[in-house]
């Protein structure tokens, strides 16, 4: 998928109005990167096949278009500002790094969104919502990430997780300690990649 397709694949699906928005939001990726580092700078050339769509086919995923969404450890703004800008519910931004958090609000107002979205500078374990669905992309285990935002779960909050290969061990010792439904999908954007997707997680 190159950066043309991709970029058509939001199109097709979101529609020339939010893929604009992604651009606008991309475009200020790309400048505050000289500040501070929110994308590897290799990765600055595919942006929207790498980042954008990489982020935002979770939200077919989610199988809902209303309700909280909370993305924990948005850092650059992904998945969390992709979602926030396709997605018509309400997303709370968790990002613990000052300066991160300090972008993201900017691009929040910038984009007229601050009515429904929501940054909050502090870790997982601060935050005070119930969410209806729960992403991280590339943030700590499955066991850590379920351990700091199960407050945040409910019975049927939908965890959207994006990982490299599945660890057939990792679920295993997470069965140990937890219930859960859970299935997994392959990343449209990378064959080495996949979305683990969890449902009805609850502590053993």
């Amino acid at each position: 998928m190159n950066e043309d397709q991709a970029r058509d694949w939001a199109v097709q699906r979101f529609g020339e109005d939010v893929a604009a928005r992604i651009d606008w939001f991309l475009d200020r990726v790309v400048v505050e990167n000289d500040q501070q580092n929110l994308i590897a700078p290799s990765t600055i050339g595919t942006i929207w096949g790498r980042h954008a769509v990489d982020s935002a086919q979770l939200i077919p995923l989610a199988e809902r278009t209303d309700g909280q969404w909370i993305d924990i450890g948005t850092g650059g703004g992904f998945p969390g500002m992709i979602v926030a800008i396709a997605w018509p519910g309400r997303v709370a931004l968790v990002e613990p790094r000052k300066r991160r958090a300090e972008f993201l609000q900017e691009c929040v107002d910038g984009l007229g969104m601050a009515d429904r979205v929501t940054v909050h500078a502090s870790k997982i374990e601060a935050v005070p919502l119930k969410a209806d669905i729960i992403s991280a992309r590339a943030v700590a285990t499955v066991e850590n990430l379920l351990r700091a935002g199960l407050h945040c779960g409910k019975q049927n909050t939908r965890w959207l997780l994006p990982r490299g290969r599945l660890d057939e061990r990792e679920i295993k010792t997470l069965k140990r300690q937890w219930r859960f439904v859970f299935h997994v999908e392959h990343s449209i954007t990378s064959a080495e990649s996949s979305i683990v997707i969890f449902d009805r997680v609850e502590a053993r």
